[in-house]
């Protein structure tokens, strides 16, 4: 399948979780593809793997004669062209698409959904916004279902037009985009509406199986990935077997390794609800003591949630928390990540809590704590995965 074979597509912010696997399906497909990122990032391995020139600088070049620009949301403003989710929505326009969204869980269940097709020889495309080590990257082609995790934040998953549709869960997440919980599920109740088959997540029972990955938000995330593969052809008895090899999404509980009877672990959570269960998931698995290292993600969310965030934060046992990482975002007069501290010292007096608005200041604070058997959590959907091998080296 070429359906792109006529089209010369320049990316802007290329080396994103999302663009980067745009680009290299739209490669797949016949497009001309070159790029451009500010940065160096793990998903331009891939890219470049995928036969595709990237360029990384301060500014983007201008775009190329004969080129349409495709530019990811970092990047809106500076480089005129087509959005991220206009490209999204013509991708999934031509293949049968399985298209997962919601507020939490949406990687790892449509993850989960391509890793069962792909063992059972079903030949799946994916774009999923994490690495899957077991699929060997974030994105592929394949001539099977295409397998997309949708993005409700500036509400474009309208857009899409999947033959089937899945709902993890909802929650309110964004606050400049939604002002309250019934708008989020006001817009998925729309998008649900005109897709022939859908699955909601809130209404499925756990799965109780065998599972490789632990906690209660990842045994939802394999009722609904199962679901979705029952819609999709896959007899539960067929997928049972192949979902507990499943071992995760990178960045989800990621064990990073092991330094002075030490385990660091990494994850994306940044909502008080993802908090919560990853630091519930750590205990399942036999922690003691659970060190965190957190760093907020976005103004708006750390002005709305800062106290929530320090509930679930209080099940740690010693936490340090970073300045706010901005994202996309212009500072607010007054909201820092200090907030989150000051929310947390109220809520659990005597608790070790450090105001560490550096990275490595964090990583030190921690790691001068830890003792052997401990587990120290880096934990954030910004730059806070570079923390992990930073406390391993401090460790050791």
């Amino acid at each position: 399948m070429q359906p792109l074979a006529d089209r010369k597509l320049f990316f802007v912010g290329i080396g994103g979780a999302g663009l980067s696997g745009y680009a290299i399906v739209a490669r797949a497909w016949g497009a001309e593809v070159v790029g451009w990122d500010r940065y160096e990032t793990p998903y331009l391995v891939h890219v470049r793997e995928a036969g595709i020139a990237v360029e990384v600088s301060d500014e983007p070049p201008t775009v190329p004669d004969g080129y349409e620009a495709i530019v990811s949301t970092a990047f809106a403003g500076h480089v005129e062209g087509r959005t991220r989710a206009e490209l999204l929505a013509e991708l999934v326009s031509f293949q049968d698409s399985i298209v997962v969204a919601g507020a939490h869980g949406k990687t790892t269940t449509a993850a989960m959904i391509a890793f069962v097709l792909d063992r059972l020889g079903r030949d799946p495309g994916f774009l999923i916004g994490a690495e899957v080590p077991q699929l060997d990257g974030n994105a592929r082609a394949g001539s099977g279902w295409l397998v997309v995790e949708g993005d409700e934040s500036d509400r474009t998953i309208e857009r899409l037009r999947p033959a089937i549709a899945v709902v993890t869960n909802v929650d309110l997440d964004h606050h400049t985009e939604f002002a309250s919980r019934g708008e989020v599920e006001a817009l998925f109740e729309r998008w649900l509406s005109d897709v022939p088959l859908t699955v909601r997540g809130d209404d499925l029972e756990p799965y109780d199986g065998e599972l490789g990955i632990s906690g209660e938000h990842n045994r939802r995330n394999a009722a609904t990935a199962l679901a979705a593969l029952e819609l999709a052809g896959v007899q539960s008895r067929d997928a049972w077997p192949v979902l507990r090899r499943f071992r995760g999404a990178g960045r989800r509980l990621q064990e990073v390794g092991v330094a002075g009877d030490v385990r660091v672990v990494d994850d994306y959570a940044h909502h008080p609800a993802e908090i919560e269960v990853t630091l519930a998931a750590l205990r399942e698995q036999g922690a003691a003591r659970v060190l965190v290292l957190f760093q907020p993600h976005l103004f708006s969310r750390t002005r709305h949630l800062s106290r929530e965030i320090a509930v679930a934060l209080a099940a740690a046992d010693t936490v340090a928390v970073t300045e706010i990482y901005p994202a996309r975002e212009q500072p607010i007069e007054g909201v820092s990540g200090k907030l989150v501290v000051d929310a947390l010292t109220e809520l659990r007096s005597g608790m070790t809590v450090g105001w560490t608005p550096l990275i490595e200041d964090g990583v030190r604070f921690l790691s001068r704590r830890a003792r052997p058997g401990d587990v120290i959590l880096t934990v954030g959907a910004g730059d806070v995965d570079r923390a992990a091998p930073l406390v391993l080296e401090e460790l050791e």
